[in-house]
């Protein structure tokens, strides 16, 4: 790092809070590293409290963009210039490039699911899927998988200021693409777990799992999963979460964490930064290989 750091390194963010357990400053510098790009990437505990500020400061030190993780996704929005068309759809925004002070807001959570998942081998068309959590994470999940052609979405949330956005969200997917969406209350246990019974993909895209809740998980019952199902946490520290580990009891073919796509989504937001493709197999190598 100290080798290529220079007074012309421009300055990429990471804006989130917590944040200190993130694997992108790794993947992020050793994919600038391998490629010969002039950028730093650095991680920001920024919450809501002090989240103008910090968006201020893309403006204010020329920096080249940032990313945005929990709890600003949704928050930033009314700081920055401009939405693509996803983000503007999703209601949240995961990335942010600064063109000569124009800040533009894109998601590449959704993206990096659904490339997660086919890098397994995985199509979300035509498939029934569960995702808890209406948030940041769940929301681009949610639409991007729509718009690849999932056939039906149930959306579990509490009943929290967000179920109202949920269910929004869920209109605009049912009336915007060829999916059906719903939104459910996190609460109703029986409706969750007939909801479990007869999806293709379950994707918990909270926070339960890790930091504090890194003891916790929304299923604790394994005959709630089936072995033909796939089951994505969205969380990737720790590697292997509490919910993996009671589909892995049930016997789920399918059960990934969060690395993979966070991987992917790490690398759409590379191409909007630099134009230029992430070495994504030399990067999965650095995040996979064994501590």
């Amino acid at each position: 790092m100290a080798e290529r750091i220079d007074g012309h390194t421009l300055l990429i963010g990471l804006m989130a809070y917590p944040i200190r357990h993130s694997m992108s400053p790794t993947m992020h510098n050793n994919a600038f590293a391998k490629l010969g790009l002039n950028y730093a990437y650095l991680a920001f505990e920024v919450d809501n409290n002090n989240l103008a500020d910090a968006v201020l400061s893309i403006k204010a030190l020329d920096m080249r963009g940032s990313n945005v993780s929990m709890p600003n996704k949704q928050k930033i929005i009314p700081y920055l210039d401009r939405l693509d068309s996803a983000a503007e759809m999703c209601g949240a925004v995961n990335t942010v490039v600064n063109d000569n002070g124009v800040l533009t807001g894109y998601t590449t959570d959704g993206i990096g699911f659904v490339k997660a998942l086919k890098n397994e081998g995985i199509d979300v068309s035509g498939k029934k899927m569960v995702i808890t959590g209406a948030g940041g994470a769940g929301t681009p999940i949610a639409v991007q998988s729509a718009l690849d052609g999932a056939a039906e979405i149930k959306i579990f949330n509490q009943e929290d200021d967000i179920y109202p956005v949920a269910q929004h969200n869920a209109q605009m997917i049912t009336e915007r693409t060829n999916s059906t969406a719903s939104v459910h209350h996190l609460e109703d246990k029986d409706d969750f777990k007939e909801a479990l019974a007869g999806c293709d993909i379950y994707c918990d895209a909270t926070n339960v799992g890790m930091g504090k809740l890194k003891d916790k998980t929304l299923v604790s019952d394994p005959s709630w999963f089936h072995k033909d199902m796939v089951v994505l946490d969205t969380v990737y520290s720790p590697r292997e979460t509490k919910l993996m580990q009671v589909a892995q009891e049930a016997g789920v073919n399918h059960v990934f964490n969060g690395l993979e796509m966070m991987l992917e989504q790490g690398a759409a937001a590379f191409k909007l930064w630099t134009d230029e493709e992430m070495p994504v197999d030399y990067i999965r190598n650095l995040l996979f290989s064994e501590d």
